[in-house]
């Protein structure tokens, strides 16, 4: 007997696609929901159903409850995974599904509503003992209030939503007079953002790390946390590339932030799949942001290093399975990192870009993994976010696992829409990424003027050949069963070249 005998998925794109993959593995039919705009997306096409939801806005689609509680009880379907983003972590959804008798793939009620709301969130976690950036836990009305705050605090500080995510309703203040200007941003945006003008104050973490631990839990109190993901790469507080493990931590602290994730899920009564965020300075301090009670983007790294489908952890936990591991049979082997293949144009200001794949080829090859939701002749609506699939790259090491994932970018063909292919390219050869000295300031300081394409030279070409050929020769000498030090090296290989 399969777990479920059919699930539906609230969500549409790639993680609506990625989770059809598992329910099929698992030998679960799928019900795929679309609005207007999506009849046509990848997503419908592999459901075993598809059902209309509304018109293209998301708020009279993906986000009508009363649809989907009708497509629901249409199609017979026992239990709902949403994905990330619309209605992952919206916990009245989740009390409608369990009114309707329906299961929601996800954690429990209580701890959507605690975590979603960033002061009572933090108030928690102290309470649960977990590490937190100094601040002021409450709400601030006024500016003049706010100074007083960031004052006994000091300076910086950063003003942040407290029903805030993805980088809205936050500024960050570096002096006194540039308060009233960014405490009326900040709650001006949280307003627009989430209809929530309430705002906070926290100590600002120069060159700060994020990084993040990923807890999975069952409903029979069993708790482990899988690691870390390396998350600081973004542009204004969004993701552009993830890894895992992280280069900075060293095991203890490893251990640290995943027994205070794991305090802070048992304090909430947790299960499911969830993602305890943190913010780590220079010294490896480390200290709570906030924890998402759903699904990550960059789940995929943390499958290819501990090799377990969390998408399928979850599913078996809302069945009522407990836990198959403990923490001790966790285990982190190789690198994978994550980059997001956007339609924008990066050097127009990350502009979106909308239209239809007049071409669509991904890459492929050893270690290469790409979760998509779209297929050539695709559209990229205005509707969404323009994501147009993750590119991932598994290696034994960072070097490898870089090396194949800029191997795979030049190996992608789309036309027909502007894409950031090449500013990820950039990153990822990036000298300071190659180093391991990145934090979330990162893009802002190397590329201050945004992303301008840099002319490539000869010497460039012939140093990135090379990396490449570097990365096959270890993989050719692993195949021979020959120790890796013996492979030649890139200079090795570079001196061959040249008739050296």
């Amino acid at each position: 007997m399969p777990l479920f005998n059919k699930i539906l998925i609230a969500n549409r794109g790639e993680i609506a696609c990625r989770v059809i993959r598992t329910c099929r593995r698992l030998g679960i039919a799928t019900v795929a929901i679309y609005s207007e705009a999506d009849r046509n997306a990848l997503h419908v096409r592999m459901a075993d159903e598809a059902w209309p939801v509304g018109p293209a806005p998301s708020a009279q689609s993906y986000l009508n409850v009363d649809r989907i509680l009708e497509v629901i009880a249409a199609t017979g379907a026992e239990a709902v995974h949403p994905g990330y983003g619309f209605l992952s972590e919206n916990a009245e959804f989740a009390r409608r599904l369990e009114e309707a008798g329906v299961v929601f793939i996800g954690p429990p009620q209580g701890a959507v509503r605690a975590m979603g709301d960033k002061i009572e969130s933090k108030k928690l976690a102290v309470q649960a003992g977990v590490s937190t950036v100094p601040g002021y836990v409450g709400i601030i009305d006024t500016p003049d209030e706010a100074v007083r705050i960031a004052e006994d605090i000091g300076f910086p500080v950063m003003i942040k939503a407290t029903a805030g995510g993805g980088g809205k309703g936050m500024r960050v203040v570096n002096r006194r007079d540039e308060m009233a200007e960014g405490f009326r941003a900040a709650a001006s945006e949280a307003r627009s953002s989430f209809g929530d003008d309430r705002v906070f104050i926290e100590k600002y973490i120069v060159k700060p790390r994020h990084i993040e631990i990923q807890v999975l839990g069952d409903r029979q109190g069993n708790i482990v946390y899988l690691g870390e993901r390396e998350c600081s790469i973004q542009r204004r507080h969004q993701k552009v590339i993830e890894e895992a493990p992280s280069l900075f931590l060293t095991p203890q602290v490893r251990r640290a932030m995943g027994e205070q994730a794991v305090a802070l899920a048992r304090a909430v009564g947790y299960f499911s799949a969830g993602t305890v965020e943190f913010i780590v300075d220079q010294q490896r301090n480390f200290y709570f942001l906030e924890m998402n009670t759903r699904l990550q983007v960059e789940h995929p790294v943390t499958e290819l290093v501990t090799g377990i489908d969390l998408v399928e952890q979850m599913i078996r936990v809302a069945a009522g399975e407990p836990l198959a591991l403990r923490q001790d049979e966790v285990t982190l082997t190789g690198w994978a990192i994550e980059a997001r293949v956007y339609a924008e144009d990066a050097r127009r200001g990350f502009l979106p870009s909308i239209g239809r794949l007049t071409d669509y080829q991904e890459p492929a090859g050893a270690g290469i993994r790409v979760d998509s939701g779209t297929y050539e002749g695709g559209e990229i609506s205005m509707y969404y976010d323009p994501m147009i699939a993750k590119l991932i790259a598994y290696g034994d090491d960072r070097a490898e696992a870089t090396a194949r994932l800029i191997d795979a970018l030049d190996g992608y063909d789309i036309r027909g829409v502007t894409t950031n292919l090449d500013f990820l390219g950039s990153l990822l050869s990036h000298p300071r990424f190659a180093s391991g000295d990145i934090s979330t300031n990162f893009i802002a300081e190397e590329y201050p003027d945004g992303y301008v394409e840099p002319p490539v030279d000869a010497r460039e070409r012939e140093l990135f050949a090379v990396i490449a050929a570097y990365a096959r020769a270890q993989q050719e000498a692993r195949a021979r069963h020959v120790h890796a030090g013996d492979a030649d090296s890139p200079w090795k290989l570079l001196k061959r070249g040249r008739g050296g």
